[in-house]
């Protein structure tokens, strides 16, 4: 039998088998199919607290744009942090941080609503306002989630940027949503060494287009020196100790703009998906206590992802805190300063609900189950996977050595734009398969279709489409209406395609296949090769250049280039030094996780008689397979020099 066709008992956290057809996640479903809408309509007004009801679930009329619960007004960290106080759980844990020193806090939701509260009228005396951008550019400490919530609770829009990606990248991210004000840190610890943020912030607002920002507030984090500009800078604890203790939270409508996150996309340019507030939550917040059966009295929930990623964004603070769940936040990473520092946090809080992504589940099994085997792991009860398709061998890893082969895993697949997760296994429901996502989640309608957008039968293979709107998706792309439907909608009118290719199995569940079109998934982040490509040829040595993601054990997918030099940048070549040298070209101008495993330097690219690259042969060599069909080259003895020269 195959690993593919094994399927296992998904167990809930009390060890009792699979649930029976009546059990509370099938009524889910149930209800769902009976009345999608009025089930949305349920859960917003069971999960939420609103200032004012909302009479319309939905408004689909400006397809593909939607509106849920418009006419209803909330406020997101409302919904996050006073609630839950003045339910008189303030005492209880909200985060425990971890830093990468081993410096260590611990939060109460108390506690953190009062910094919110401060932070927000901290904001509110540098002028923000409900509509403005507010840029965050900071390690994985408290301070962020500070940061994100008191941008909420002010109306104003924060778009998170990865604290990996470089100055250009957050110049572009600035200059598209015009920001006001940034936040950011002196610098973060990363392998014991300080990773400074501050000048990258520094050399961005240089750069053209990022005139509207006035302020910098950086918080004091590792004491590294860093330039001051004394008419812009701030210093965080300064300016929070002079605001204000008090804020009362304003309603705002439920499709207030909350965030706005920067994802790669098939052109040169990322896209700014916008995500809007009360649609957002409910989903985030559903699919958090659904997806991972959390109980908040007594679940200790880590989720590792990075708040720069859209999964730090649904998963790190708005669904758990929204659920009033107690959760780990780890600021370093899985091996610092030694293999095993994941298990030890886990061991440590007494996580039961762990959240990652395969690469981790990959690297942890590199290194070797003796590590994790030290430890003792027993309060876990559920393991969750993100990020790209986790291979059936890491999935049985993962259950057996970390799950000590009692802990259901929940395979999930969502994206940025869908805002939360839109199909995965459920708690008490589900039989198992390793490598499969599985089912759609109670009202999500999601379709695997052929190249005519015709739904597909068991056994089908084909694209993966989400047929009917749902809370959490995408408003649209920041400032570019026309590119939202165009990247989303346009393929298969009436239905939004995810980029990625799925098939059916004979039983009915999803497989998903990864992607389809132009964008990399490495280690569950997506990157553009046209992103790569422009900032390999922006090196004055670079004529032109090719990008393509090839299969990773480590990554799923590594990203490979292949470039022609200039006659300048062939003078006197050493192929080995300008490999390495483009490499860290594409780190400056991107950020570290867009580096290429490997540059080839080549005399000629594969080229259709019209001139379209084929990037296809590309895949073929840097996944060490047989080069397919040549013959539509306009030289196809070019593959052979190709290969040659890797």
């Amino acid at each position: 039998m195959t690993a593919e066709a094994r399927s296992t008992d998904f167990h809930d956290g009390g060890g009792a088998s699979a649930a029976t057809a009546d059990a509370p996640g099938h009524a889910l479903y149930k209800e769902a199919a009976a009345d999608r809408l009025g089930f949305w309509a349920e859960q917003a007004r069971s999960l939420l607290d609103w200032r004012s009801a909302f009479t319309q679930t939905l408004d689909f009329s400006d397809a593909p744009v939607a509106r849920w619960f418009a006419d209803g007004t909330l406020n997101v960290a409302e919904n996050c942090l006073d609630r839950h106080v003045r339910a008189g759980l303030g005492d209880r844990v909200a985060i425990h941080f971890e830093g990468a020193r081993g410096d260590r806090q611990t939060i109460t939701y108390a506690q953190l609503t009062a910094s919110v509260q401060r932070a927000a009228n901290m904001l509110l005396d540098l002028g923000v306002r409900a509509g403005d951008r507010v840029v965050i550019y900071l390690p994985l400490i408290p301070e962020a989630v500070v940061a994100m919530l008191a941008v909420a609770r002010i109306g104003a829009i924060h778009s998170v940027v990865f604290g990996g990606f470089s100055a250009e990248s957050l110049r572009a991210r600035i200059e598209d949503a015009q920001a006001t004000l940034v936040i950011t840190a002196d610098g973060g610890w990363r392998r014991g060494q300080v990773s400074a943020l501050k000048p990258a912030v520094d050399e961005a607002l240089r750069g053209p287009g990022t005139e509207s920002v006035s302020r910098v507030i950086v918080v004091r984090r590792c004491e590294n020196a860093v330039d001051w500009d004394d008419a812009r800078d701030l210093w965080w604890h300064e300016q929070m100790d002079a605001a204000a203790p008090e804020h009362a939270a304003p309603a705002f409508p439920a499709e207030q703009p909350l965030f706005i996150l920067y994802t790669s996309g098939t052109t040169g340019r990322p896209k700014g998906i916008v995500h809007t507030s009360g649609g957002y939550l409910t989903q985030a917040a559903f699919t958090h206590r659904t997806v991972f059966d959390i109980h908040p009295e007594r679940d200790v929930y880590w989720c590792t992802a990075d708040i720069g990623w859209i999964t730090g964004h649904s998963y790190v603070v708005y669904g758990p805190l929204a659920n009033g769940a107690t959760q780990v936040l780890y600021e370093g990473t899985p091996d610092e300063p030694q293999p095993g520092r994941w298990w030890d946090i886990v061991d440590t809080y007494g996580v039961t609900v762990l959240y990652t992504a395969p690469t981790a589940v990959r690297a942890a099994m590199k290194a070797g189950r003796a590590i994790p085997d030290a430890r003792d792991l027993s309060t876990l009860r559920l393991l969750g996977s993100v990020g790209e398709p986790i291979n059936p061998e890491a999935w049985h890893w993962y259950r057996s050595v970390i799950g000590h082969d009692r802990t259901p895993i929940v395979d999930t697949w969502w994206q940025t734009e869908t805002g939360a997760i839109m199909i995965s296994a459920l708690p008490g429901v589900t039989q198992l398969k390793p490598g499969s996502a599985q089912d759609p989640l109670p009202g999500i309608v999601a379709e695997v279709v052929d190249e005519d957008g015709h739904p597909l039968e068991p056994g089908g293979s084909g694209y993966l489409t989400l047929s009917e709107p749902w809370p959490s998706m995408a408003r649209g792309i920041w400032g570019d209406p026309d590119r939202f439907v165009e990247t989303y909608w346009a393929r298969f009118p009436g239905r939004y395609f995810a980029g990625d290719g799925a098939r059916i199995d004979d039983e009915g569940d999803i497989w998903v296949l990864g992607r389809v079109d132009d964008v990399m998934n490495v280690s569950g982040h997506r990157l553009s090769t046209a992103e790569i490509e422009s900032a390999l040829v922006e090196h004055v040595g670079v004529a032109e250049a090719a990008v393509v993601g090839a299969a990773d054990d480590t990554t799923g997918q590594a990203v490979h280039a292949f470039v022609i030099m200039t006659a300048e940048g062939s003078a006197g070549l050493d192929r080995a030094a300008m490999s390495t040298t483009l490499r860290d070209w594409v780190g400056q101008r991107i950020g570290a996780i867009a580096k290429p495993k490997s540059v080839v330097i080549v005399p000629e690219l594969p080229k259709t008689r019209s001139g379209k690259i084929m990037r296809r042969l590309l895949r073929d060599l840097a996944e060490g397979r047989s080069v397919g069909d040549t013959t539509t080259l306009a030289d196809p003895t070019v593959m052979d020099q190709i290969a040659a020269a890797m």
